[in-house]
């Protein structure tokens, strides 16, 4: 493969990583956020009305963030029960089909997780409740890591078909 194809494929995986491991991260903000919430709400008798809320959405950008990383590590839910029997190769051609199937959902996804994003931007959108947060940075955040996993899911064909070529990438 060209030197510039393993190289997508290296910054791809490597940035994957990174917002994959800050992704785990994000497990200890909302287990501390809880925490603070049962603290205040039992001990001082003080609810604070904005850490559930604050929490979902950290668990929505949690997923989100952890998109890619699961691509790049193989670790995706899949129907083992004959690719666990197929070749190296074989199992190359299966993902090389699954991959551009995922290209035209995530292809979709965006487009209409752009639309929604301008839709919150021009609206000032925000959610209906006591802490009413803006939907603006957590549909950004949805936005930039659908542009990830399009990334990897493109690092995942050129892997496929260095694969199909008896070539090892990455």
């Amino acid at each position: 493969m060209p030197g510039l194809i393993r190289d997508y494929v290296r910054f791809t995986d490597r940035i994957s990583d990174y917002v994959g491991y800050l992704a785990a991260a994000l497990v200890f903000v909302m287990g501390a956020t809880l925490m603070f919430d049962a603290f205040t709400r039992n001990v001082i008798n003080m609810p604070v009305h904005w850490a559930v809320e604050f929490t979902q959405f950290t668990l929505a950008a949690y997923y989100f963030m952890g998109g890619a990383f699961t691509l790049k590590n193989n670790e995706h839910v899949r129907m083992d029960l004959f690719y666990s029997t197929l070749s190296e190769r074989g199992k190359a051609r299966v993902d090389l089909l699954t991959s551009i199937c995922l290209i035209f959902y995530l292809v979709v996804t965006l487009i209409g997780g752009i639309s929604s994003l301008q839709y919150a931007i021009e609206t000032n959108e925000r959610r209906f409740s006591i802490w009413n947060p803006s939907v603006v940075p957590i549909k950004a955040l949805l936005v930039v890591c659908l542009v990830l996993m399009l990334m990897q899911a493109v690092s995942m064909i050129f892997k496929n078909v260095a694969t199909l070529r008896g070539e090892k990438l990455s």
